[in-house]
């Protein structure tokens, strides 16, 4: 009786292995297929609001199941870095011209106001108070929002219609942590940097607004500006955009991940990834103000 080498024995046991992990990788994407398939006509059938709700369990479902995993190896570290890049370097020229006009722009509309009860001199002061509080966290990341969104939405959207995320499954290389995890700490570490630029481009352009109107130093420009300004109030309301940039990523990946038919899909998941992440940054800057204000008083309470 023939005896097979060793080497080729070892080969064809990994070989039937590799084929019964394809071949239960294949019935499980048959059963989520099928299941798809249920969802989509209970979808159909649904009352109204039904799918609203079924939409939101889902995504909680996508949030805990990415604080499950954030903690778990592989640690995708040079990937996430890209995406730090992605979010931050490649979005500079977007961010600091936003600052930097919002700066000049109220500034402009401001003094007038401002003049008319003689208290132009308080200039710097609320500039940097409307810009550092409010107008600069909420703007960047909505501008982030619309340029991040839209392409990690229709990124995964299109790995996920042409099967390269099935791909990655396939080869064991554990996608969700290297396309979703990733993308989402980019998100959640960049975004009050980018915040940090545009508050200060906006107060340079303010300051350049006020130099060439009335010739203020730029000593007593930074004096007044900051001297109403708590410490609380800075790091607050700039690291609340650690949560913007949660919402952004966690929704854009889970739109995008999760996209369900042809390419047509595709674009229709970019787009609601950036109105919803729009919308829920709204919604939760009015949650985080209200609780900072119970939490730290207002700014009235500097005195």
């Amino acid at each position: 009786m023939e005896t097979l080498p060793a080497d080729s024995l070892t080969q064809r046991l990994r070989d039937a292995r590799r084929s019964r992990q394809s071949e239960k990788i294949l019935q499980d994407k048959e059963t989520e297929r099928k299941v798809e398939e249920r969802q989509e006509e209970a979808r159909t059938s649904s009352v109204p609001g039904e799918e609203f709700f079924a939409e939101a369990g889902n995504l909680f479902s996508f949030v805990g199941r990415f604080f499950s995993r954030v903690w778990r190896r592989p640690y995708e570290v040079r990937e996430l870095l890209t995406q730090m890049d992605e979010v931050g370097t490649k979005s500079l020229m977007l961010t600091g011209v936003v600052g930097f006009s919002i700066g000049i722009v109220l500034a402009m509309q401001s003094r007038g106001t401002l003049a008319r009860f003689g208290a132009e001199s308080f200039l710097p002061s609320m500039l940097a108070l409307s810009v550092i509080k409010e107008i600069g966290p909420v703007l960047t990341s909505l501008v982030l929002a619309g340029r991040l969104g839209a392409g990690m939405g229709a990124e995964l959207g299109s790995m996920k219609v042409t099967e390269q995320i099935d791909a990655l499954e396939v080869a064991a290389l554990k996608p969700f942590h290297y396309l979703v995890v990733t993308r989402v700490l980019a998100c959640v570490i960049m975004f009050p940097i980018m915040t940090m630029l545009t508050d200060f481009l906006a107060l340079a352009g303010g300051y350049l607004e006020a130099w060439l109107s009335d010739g203020m130093n730029v000593r007593v420009f930074i004096a007044t500006a900051f001297d109403s300004l708590r410490f609380a109030d800075v790091i607050v309301d700039t690291m609340k955009t650690s949560i913007f940039g949660f919402i952004v990523g966690i929704v854009s990946c889970y739109l995008g991940y999760n996209v369900r038919g042809g390419t047509r899909e595709v674009g229709r998941a970019a787009m609601q990834s950036v109105v919803v992440s729009s919308l829920l940054i709204l919604i939760s800057d009015v949650v985080i103000v209200r609780l900072s204000i119970m939490l730290f008083g207002d700014i009235s309470d500097a005195a």
